[in-house]
């Protein structure tokens, strides 16, 4: 291990350690997450997911930052898409249980898939919002984030990409889609996401966007893994 791993795993365990050891600061994290949903939500997919990206970076190229990477833009891009994810999780979980209900008749899904304890229909109902927020939402935001990525590696990483309109159509026309395709849809989407996502929606609400957020740090290091594989191929 490197003399940059030691530094970078140890200022990972000082950000983290006082949310499990000092209670005082935990009860804060526990209000401010209640009270304040969408602003949470933005902070945990900006630090967590762009921590997830550094992580693949390290593991791509050896370094934890590059002159065209972009660490900040890239973790306000995150937090934004933080808020639409955490948007989305309520509309899927709301809209998925009651679609079962109503128009495919597993009545009582609601119910149970709204209890506090486990039960069988909680498990169907949480797979089913994962199917379904995976195989229609979470196409449209992966292809999006990797325009982002795009966008901002265009300028340098600098915070300008911010201010800078995303040229859609030549960016999409330079994309890796077999790598898309092929593996970050065919194979993270029903090997890791949706299991990963069923999980997710089984926890209770107060822990629901933090696990989601925790799980893009896998994405960082998935995307890294597929940009490896792609130009072994």
């Amino acid at each position: 291990m490197k003399k940059q791993d030691i530094l970078f795993l140890l200022a990972t365990v000082l950000f983290f350690l006082p949310f499990f050891t000092v209670e005082s600061v935990y009860l804060w994290y526990k209000s401010f997450n209640s009270s304040h949903y969408f602003i949470m939500a933005f902070l945990k997919f900006s630090i967590l997911a762009t921590y997830g990206e550094i992580l693949g970076l390290r593991l791509k190229t050896g370094k934890y930052n590059a002159p065209n990477f972009g660490i900040i833009p890239r973790a306000i891009i995150w937090g934004g898409f933080g808020i639409w994810i955490a948007s989305m999780m309520v509309i899927f979980k709301m809209g998925v249980p009651a679609f079962l209900d109503n128009k495919m008749g597993l009545d009582g899904l609601q119910v149970a898939f709204n209890a506090s304890n486990f039960s069988g229909y909680k498990l169907l109902g949480s797979f089913a919002i994962s199917v379904f927020m995976n195989t229609t939402f979470a196409i449209v935001f992966m292809t999006l984030h990797m325009i982002t990525d795009f966008h901002i590696g265009r300028y340098n990483g600098k915070l300008k990409a911010l201010l800078k309109p995303i040229k859609f159509m030549e960016i999409i026309g330079a994309l890796n889609w077999n790598m898309q395709w092929n593996f970050v849809f065919k194979k993270t989407i029903p090997f890791f996401w949706i299991p990963a996502h069923t999980i997710t929606f089984i926890l209770p609400d107060e822990y629901q966007v933090l696990f989601a957020a925790s799980l893009s740090i896998a994405l960082g290091l998935i995307l890294s893994i597929a940009s490896l594989a792609s130009k072994k191929n």
